[in-house]
């Protein structure tokens, strides 16, 4: 049997469905308040002109499924750094600063254990983003959630804020044909694709939890708990350097289709990716997902993109891998209008609908 996100679980085509008509309305309510709106709903973050030059970029998101491990293997410290990673990223995907975020805690009992595990995973994920959290919700609501087993059941999402002038905002607007795409390396899983993974990996149970990862030291419950990757301190000094970004990707659902949220209609043409992470070959082997699903679903090594223009790009590699980032040029831009991500060393080409054989 071939597994798929749709047989885990996930409905993404309906999920479309819905947001169009959540979209549609809610778009309305741009029109109200003394701010100004400066995107359409769709990208990374949107960002609001609060007064002339001053933007105020913002985003939402939580960690998803990646909870449920946290339960299972009763570890909840590490889940606030993704809390943070899913929307500080976010953040910087428009050109923006971030500066703060506030979080949301759901849970069934308030365990006092529980709640300051996750503080010090969103203290942690805080310095890592030099950004403050100035305030936070929880809410005891055994009614309506409900966890692993015994687990304290949680759910935990932020929303993150950050400062960008609205003159340099990067949209992927003025992409160039053979602007050079730089990736950055994931930390693994990141915060996507675990309902597929858990679905493969565990079934019913945890048992493996506690399996060794092939190749590696880890156990497979260590390495689909690792926290996302959070890229401020590079892209921020990127931003600072005065070198031209062109477009910034965070590749989170969807994978390297995150890529065709640019402004212009432009293809991608990733030639040379790096090596898919352990954990993402194991679920590939043991689910038989298709390659075309794996590179919808998973991040595949690469968290996060920059877009450089040639002259610029090894300057821009240099100064993220004095960050202490690894990155690699990828791949290229191709202004063909076709609006496709195409991966010529696998036979694929992505389009909004997903990935085929070329």
């Amino acid at each position: 049997m071939t597994l798929d996100y749709g047989t885990a679980g996930v409905d993404t085509t309906g999920v479309e469905r819905g947001l169009s008509r959540l979209v549609r309305l809610i778009a309305q309510t741009h029109e109200f308040g003394p701010s100004r709106t400066l995107l359409p709903i769709g990208y990374y973050a949107n960002v609001v002109e609060v007064a002339p030059g001053i933007g105020v970029a913002i985003s939402t998101d939580g960690v998803g499924t990646k909870l449920l491990v946290a339960e299972m293997l009763g570890r909840y410290d590490t889940v606030g750094i993704d809390c943070v990673a899913m929307n500080v990223n976010d953040i910087l995907c428009v050109g923006a600063e971030p500066t703060a975020l506030v979080d949301y805690i759901a849970l069934d009992v308030a365990n006092p254990d529980v709640l300051e595990a996750l503080a010090r995973g969103l203290l942690e994920g805080a310095r890592q983003a030099n950004v403050s959290i100035p305030g936070g919700e929880i809410a005891q609501v055994p009614e309506m959630i409900r966890g692993h087993g015994d687990a304290v059941a949680i759910d935990l999402v932020g929303t993150a804020i950050g400062l960008v002038d609205p003159a340099r905002l990067i949209t992927g607007a003025g992409l160039a044909d053979g602007d050079v795409v730089l990736g950055l390396a994931s930390s693994g899983i990141h915060s996507n694709g675990l309902t597929l993974a858990r679905r493969v990996l565990l079934g019913a149970g945890t048992d493996a939890l506690a399996e060794q990862l092939p190749g590696t030291s880890r156990t497979v419950g260590d390495d689909l708990l690792e926290p996302t990757r959070i890229y401020v301190a590079p892209i921020v000094r990127l931003l600072k350097s005065e070198l031209p970004v062109r477009a910034l990707f965070h590749i989170t659902g969807d994978g390297f289709l995150n890529l065709l949220r640019t402004h212009d209609p432009v293809s991608f043409e990733l030639d040379a990716l790096p090596p898919v992470p352990s954990i993402m070959r194991l679920i590939r082997e043991r689910g038989n997902i298709a390659l075309a699903e794996m590179y919808r679903v998973f991040n595949m090594g690469v968290g996060f993109c920059v877009v450089m223009p040639p002259t610029a790009a090894e300057t821009a590699q240099a100064l993220i891998i004095e960050a202490g980032f690894a990155c690699q040029r990828i791949g290229v831009v191709r202004t063909d209008g076709r609006r496709e991500v195409r991966l010529p060393e696998l036979g694929l080409v992505g389009t909004k609908a997903g990935f085929r054989r070329a």
